[in-house]
């Protein structure tokens, strides 16, 4: 994965561990899908949650001047998809994330080590 994308990985993982997202992997998708480079998946607890993790994660986006291009869900607050281009971020409640088990969908990716970033 390039270091581009590595680092918005890393600003992801930060903010999205900022407001207390669970359960945060990132799959790299690089050589198994021309949508992104990395997916990165997370739940809360409350669609309260799902939306201030979002929330965070598009404020430091834009704070860095990445460009976000698309944020899907909002009315709901039950599955949130933020696309920065080549990473494209998950955000679940609860309840929603293992119904769609995307970590299962895209098992052929690696996971990217996450631990020295939150």
């Amino acid at each position: 994965m390039e270091n581009e994308s590595m680092k918005l990985v890393e600003l992801v993982v930060k903010a999205a561990d900022d407001k207390r997202a669970e359960d945060i992997i990132a799959m790299d998708v690089s050589k198994i899908s021309i949508l992104a480079d990395c997916f990165i998946v997370m739940h809360g607890n409350s669609e309260k949650q799902v939306k201030a993790i979002s929330e965070e994660i598009i404020d430091q986006a834009e704070k860095a001047g990445m460009d976000v291009r698309r944020v899907e869900g909002r009315e709901s607050s039950k599955w949130l998809l933020i696309d920065l281009g080549e990473v494209i971020v998950h955000v679940f409640h609860y309840s929603e994330r293992s119904f769609y088990n995307l970590e299962k969908l895209w098992s052929d990716a690696p996971l990217v080590d996450i631990t020295n970033m939150v």
